[in-house]
């Protein structure tokens, strides 16, 4: 611990950063707000066909969040629905029951599309969005844990 501490007090003194080379090296800036609005209005977010799942994230979550703009508290129909119609493949897709089994609102819905064994995961709950890229589960080959509906419309 203490030749740790001695490291680094000794890179801070010389001016050199442990990871990343000396101090005065040029990093490029990070954007403002007003930057990253414009880019993203400048480039929306497309389906890449066949793409990654990290291609895709974008447009994943700009079509649940559209969804959930006009409904916070879309059904897992709506949220697969419009999925689809953005492009994605259904077969590939895994959605949670609005519902408990005891007939109350569930806490959360959960949507999910496998992309060649990487998953696409969004979450729409009382206190929002969130969305992750997550590998598909080695035994299933599915994304999700646990009881799913199936999608028959």
């Amino acid at each position: 611990m203490a030749v740790l501490a001695t490291v680094l007090a000794a890179g801070a003194l010389s001016g050199c950063q442990l990871f990343g080379g000396p101090a005065g090296q040029s990093v490029a800036p990070t954007p403002t707000a007003s930057e990253t609005a414009t880019t993203a209005a400048a480039a929306p977010a497309v389906l890449v066909p066949g793409g990654t799942a990290e291609q895709n994230k974008p447009f994943f979550d700009s079509v649940n969040q559209a969804t959930l703009g006009a409904d916070g508290k879309a059904s897992s129909r709506a949220l697969v629905d419009a999925l689809v119609a953005a492009g994605f493949d259904k077969a590939a897709m895994e959605v949670t029951y609005d519902k408990t089994s005891i007939d109350l609102d569930a806490d959360y819905v959960i949507v999910s599309v496998n992309l060649s064994g990487t998953c696409l995961i969004g979450q729409r709950s009382s206190s929002g969005y969130v969305s992750e890229i997550a590998a598909e589960i080695p035994t299933t080959h599915k994304c999700l844990i646990g009881g799913t509906q199936p999608i028959d419309w």
